[in-house]
């Protein structure tokens, strides 16, 4: 099982759109996927339906009192289940440092899950806490959504830093441009030419797109109410691409 975590420090740049997205290609393609929604505010659970849920309580989760595989939901397309949000999870980080050993302790918790499943994707807060660290040591592969601005490369390489800094050297970082408008200029200069801080990462970029709001409207990905439209069409090359990084 290879997990994939979808995290940037800046909030709004589109993880939790992608992370489902990707998500739901990845079950189209036959690969057995779990998306964990770690993000207190829920977006990931209520775009696939599973909002309303039993809740659980992240400190008894961490203590092993609620095993995780009861927790999964599944999700009205094959091969795709989800781990819902808790609100409880917005003291992940409290948790976490009271579990002893907080920087292995989600990636202790996620590996059971390869019995059932073989990608597992986390929808992540925009933090660098205890929580970031931790997921960070699960993670196999980081995808990080930029919008082309100067803000958020700052944040990318803000984050890049800080790996380094904290030993994650062997993480593989997979940047690539989000919400790409090309009627502004510096969008159009980043995506020709991309910076230094967007190295190794996907090629394929997002188009800004109201489709990607009306995901909300929906509750579900793009690709099944938009299939047609430039959005859906990126995302299911970013998800050729991404497979192919991850050698499936």
């Amino acid at each position: 099982m290879q997990t994939i975590a979808f995290y940037n420090l800046k909030g709004g740049v589109g993880k939790t759109a992608t992370a489902v997205n990707l998500a739901w290609h990845a079950a189209r393609w036959k690969h057995r996927t779990l998306l964990w929604d770690l993000d207190p505010q829920g977006a990931a659970s209520f775009y696939l339906g599973a909002d309303g849920e039993k809740g659980y309580k992240a400190g008894s989760l961490l203590k092993g009192r609620q095993p995780i595989g009861r927790l999964k939901v599944e999700t009205r397309w094959d091969g795709l289940d989800v781990i819902p949000s808790d609100l409880t999870l917005r003291n992940l980080d409290v948790k976490l440092s009271e579990s002893g050993n907080p920087r292995t302790a989600l990636k202790k918790l996620i590996e059971p899950l390869g019995e059932h499943y073989s990608l597992t994707f986390l929808d992540c807060p925009p933090t660098l806490s205890p929580v970031a660290e931790s997921i960070f040591a699960a993670a196999d592969v980081l995808v990080v959504p930029v919008i082309p601005t100067h803000l958020s490369l700052r944040a990318l390489e803000q984050v890049r830093e800080w790996l380094k800094e904290k030993n994650y050297g062997d993480l593989k970082v997979l940047p690539f441009f989000n919400m790409v408008d090309r009627r502004r200029l510096l969008h159009l200069e980043m995506i020709v030419k991309p910076p230094a801080a967007m190295r190794g990462g996907l090629k394929t970029w997002i188009p800004y797109s109201t489709h990607v709001e009306q995901m909300g409207e929906h509750r579900a990905p793009i690709g099944e109410f938009a299939s047609h439209t430039p959005a859906a069409r990126a995302y299911r090359h970013l998800w050729f691409e991404l497979a192919d990084k991850l050698k499936l």
